[in-house]
C-alpha cells in the first residue's frame, strides 16, 4: 500500500511542478504566485506545500535531479576506476539526461534569464554539492594518500566543463554532444594541461 501510495504522491508532486512550469514560461517566474499554481493545479496550497516549500523549489527541481544523479553514479561505480574514470561516467550519465530533457532544460534556462530574483539566486551549483562529491569519491579509497585539494580541483574542473558543455549544448552549437562532452571531462583529467 505505501508503495501506491508513494507513486500517487510522486505522480501529484510531477503534476504540480508541469503545472507551475507551463505557467512560469507563459507569464514569467516573477509573476506567478503559489496561489497562481495551486488553482491552475487544482490544489490546496496545503497540498502544494506538501511537495515543495515554495515556488523557488519548483524552479530548482531540474538541479535537483541532476544533482542526484551524478551522486548516484558516483556511489554505485566500480570502486577500481580513478576518480577521474567515476567522474567521467557519471557526467556522460547527466550528459544522456540533459539530452533527453532538452526541452525542460531550455524552459529552465529561459524562466531564470527573464527572472530577476532567479538571476541573482540561480548561480549553478553551489560549492557544498562539489564538496559533496569530493567527500564521495574520497569515502571510495579510503587508503588513498591523494591529497584532499586535488579531488576537490578534480571535481570542480567537472562540474565547470559540465557547464560549459550545457551551455554549448542548449544552444545548439554541438554536432555530437556526448562525444564533445567526453572530449572536455577528458581534457580536464589530463595531466599536464
Amino acid at each position: 500500500m505505501a508503495g501506491l501510495r508513494d507513486r500517487k504522491r510522486e505522480r501529484n508532486r510531477v503534476l504540480t511542478a508541469e503545472t507551475a512550469w507551463r505557467l512560469f514560461i507563459e507569464r514569467g517566474y516573477d509573476n506567478v504566485t503559489v496561489a497562481d499554481i495551486c488553482a491552475a493545479a487544482e490544489i490546496a496550497p496545503r497540498t502544494f506545500h506538501r511537495y515543495f516549500a515554495s515556488k523557488d523549489d519548483v524552479v530548482a527541481e531540474p538541479v535537483r535531479q541532476m544533482t542526484a544523479l551524478v551522486a548516484k553514479q558516483v556511489a554505485a561505480a566500480d570502486p577500481g576506476l580513478s576518480d577521474a574514470e567515476t567522474l567521467r561516467l557519471a557526467f556522460h550519465e547527466l550528459g544522456v539526461f540533459v539530452l533527453g530533457h532538452r526541452d525542460w532544460l531550455s524552459a529552465l534556462r529561459t524562466v531564470i534569464e527573464q527572472s530577476h530574483h532567479l538571476r541573482d539566486t540561480h548561480a549553478g551549483v553551489p560549492p557544498e554539492r562539489e564538496q559533496e562529491l569530493s567527500t564521495m569519491l574520497a569515502k571510495r579509497h579510503p587508503d588513498d594518500a591523494e591529497p584532499d585539494w586535488r579531488r576537490r580541483l578534480l571535481v570542480a574542473c567537472s562540474v565547470a566543463a559540465f557547464r560549459i558543455w550545457y551551455d554549448d549544448f542548449l544552444h545548439g552549437t554541438i554536432a555530437d554532444p556526448l562525444e564533445r562532452l567526453g572530449e572536455m571531462l577528458a581534457a580536464v583529467s589530463r595531466p599536464g594541461r
